[in-house]
């Protein structure tokens, strides 16, 4: 919970670095709290019918949409790729899976042009 938090905290920073962690929990907790909305919107009877789609899940998804989109940024920061790679999601299936072979691979060890890894980075506690 605290990487879908850190990632809310970064609401529009797309500048620096995001670990796989961090993406990969907010990508869940996302998927969880829609599944949730879904469910209640279900029960509330605010699902459209035609579509499938429900006025919670649509409403979090809206507040949701910019967030999304910087910790995607700072992954591909993470591998030293420009977030304009987010583009080729506009290629139907290949950019999907393009994204995801880049999403899924490890960090670029040490620093690189986006800042420190922050794989890497300790925390001196006092």
């Amino acid at each position: 919970m605290n990487w879908y938090i850190e990632a809310l905290k970064k609401y529009a920073v797309f500048s620096g670095r995001a670990r796989r962690k961090e993406y990969w929990y907010f990508v869940l907790f996302n998927i969880i709290i829609s599944i949730v909305l879904l469910v209640i919107d279900g029960i509330a009877g605010t699902i459209d019918a035609e579509t499938g789609i429900g006025l919670l899940d649509s409403i979090y998804t809206l507040a949701i949409f910019i967030p999304s989109i910087a910790v995607g940024v700072r992954r591909l920061h993470d591998i030293s790729r420009t977030g304009w790679w987010l583009l080729i999601l506009l290629i139907p299936l290949i950019g999907f899976i393009v994204i995801i072979i880049f999403l899924l691979q490890d960090s670029t060890p040490g620093e690189n042009e986006y800042g420190a890894n922050p794989k890497e980075a300790t925390d001196i506690v006092v």
